[in-house]
């Protein structure tokens, strides 16, 4: 008999980092599509079989519809309310601070805002709070008012 000697593989050279480095797959970035949740089908009650003729007489059924994508909604530029840009006489409070010149409310608060930092009269603790001087006393009826109340107390003050 004669010895079958078995055919032995040659180790390929190992790769140094040096030589050839290994190729990285890039994963690619995941689109954040969320998942349209599932509809619960009713089970329908089991109703008798249709006969051949009633079969034949329905229409066969339409294609599904495929959900159209909304086109991204333009920003329009703003309107201004008409009710905030009617011009409003002072009272003569008021137009110690502002002028007797009829203005839109929004300018009227602006042109307070104006005054309380030109005097500095923001409460250095809290910057919310306004503290009146002479003028802005006659105009609040106390020493210290909140950034919330003002809108409220030159309403008052517009006619």
């Amino acid at each position: 008999m004669a010895v079958k000697k078995k055919a032995t593989k040659k180790a390929a050279p190992k790769a140094t980092k040096k030589a050839a480095p290994k190729a990285t797959k890039k994963a690619a970035p995941k689109a954040t599509k969320k998942a349209a949740p599932k509809k619960a089908v009713a089970k329908k009650a089991a109703a008798p079989k249709a006969t051949k003729k009633v079969a034949a007489a329905k229409a066969p059924k339409a294609p599904k519809a495929t959900k159209k994508v909304a086109a991204p909604k333009v920003k329009t530029a703003r309107k201004p309310n008409a009710a905030f840009m009617k011009a409003l006489t002072p009272s003569a409070i008021l137009a110690e601070i502002v002028g007797a010149k009829p203005l839109p409310r929004t300018q009227v608060v602006s042109k307070i805002w104006e005054y309380i930092k030109k005097h500095n009269l923001q409460n250095p603790k809290n910057k919310r709070n306004i503290l009146a001087d002479e003028k802005l006393a006659k105009l609040f009826g106390k020493k210290e008012v909140t950034m919330f109340e003002l809108a409220g107390i030159v309403g008052k003050h517009l006619s």
